[in-house]
């Protein structure tokens, strides 16, 4: 019996530190996890407010009165189909930091609490997906299917305007800069050549040359000093004198 007694307090000991052990680590994780929630709840959002969510759940809920009939159906579609072209944006924007951000959290670069900040904002997308289907399958049959599909062609269309409208402001910009230089190029080409007809005018008319002068008088001497060489005539030989050898 004595023994018995014995192996029982030899195994209190163990089972109560387990106890406690176990306790302790409950205790903790349910603090951990509930201070990990509210620090979650409190960080600042990753997109701002969903200004077009807003609308068209106003348009949604919207009361009729007397002097204020119902929501038309087609308002409601367009505040819908404005609402999934902002979820698109969004989309596209989420994918593109996605990469990016683990990145970063892998190196070190950033803190957990911007992970969790993407986190909850790609959570709350998928979400808003959802509902923007909903919605649309109960404004019209099937319509749920193709919603996202026209959002995404009036996104793409609109990011093409403002890039295009980017491009004309650049291009008016670079166009007068391009006036400014010219103008600036013309004022100096100008200067410049006004200075060189001023300095052509203040010349005086060159000397005429030294060494043509001496060259002038060199020949006048020649021609004044040479005698002029006449040639002999060569006499011609008399017909008759040849008879006149030829008797003696």
């Amino acid at each position: 019996m004595w023994s018995f007694d014995m192996d029982l307090m030899g195994l209190a000991l163990p089972l109560a530190y387990a106890v406690v052990l176990a306790t302790s680590l409950y205790t903790f994780s349910t603090v951990y996890r509930k201070r990990k929630a509210a620090r979650a709840a409190n960080l600042a959002p990753w997109f701002p407010t969903h200004l077009q969510r807003n609308v068209y759940l106003s348009l949604l809920h919207l009361e009729p009165q007397e002097k204020q009939p119902k929501v038309p159906n087609s308002v409601l579609r367009a505040a819908l189909l404005r609402r999934a072209v902002e979820d698109i944006h969004r989309i596209i924007k989420i994918r593109t930091a996605k990469q990016a951000c683990s990145t970063l959290l892998q190196r070190g670069s950033v803190g957990d609490d911007l992970w969790q900040r993407f986190q909850r904002a790609e959570k709350d997308m998928e979400e808003e997906l959802r509902d923007v289907v909903m919605e649309a399958n109960a404004l019209g049959s099937n319509w749920g299917q193709i919603i996202f599909q026209s959002a995404h062609e009036i996104a793409s269309n609109t990011t093409l305007r403002q890039r295009l409208e980017e491009i004309q402001a650049q291009t008016d910009a670079e166009k007068a800069w391009w006036e400014g230089q010219r103008a600036a190029i013309e004022k100096e080409l100008l200067a410049g050549s006004d200075n060189d007809n001023t300095v052509s005018k203040g010349k005086s008319p060159a000397p005429k040359s030294a060494t043509s002068d001496e060259e002038a008088v060199l020949v006048e001497a020649i021609s004044t000093s040479t005698p002029a060489v006449s040639i002999p005539a060569i006499p011609a030989t008399p017909a008759g004198l040849k008879k006149k050898k030829g008797k003696k």
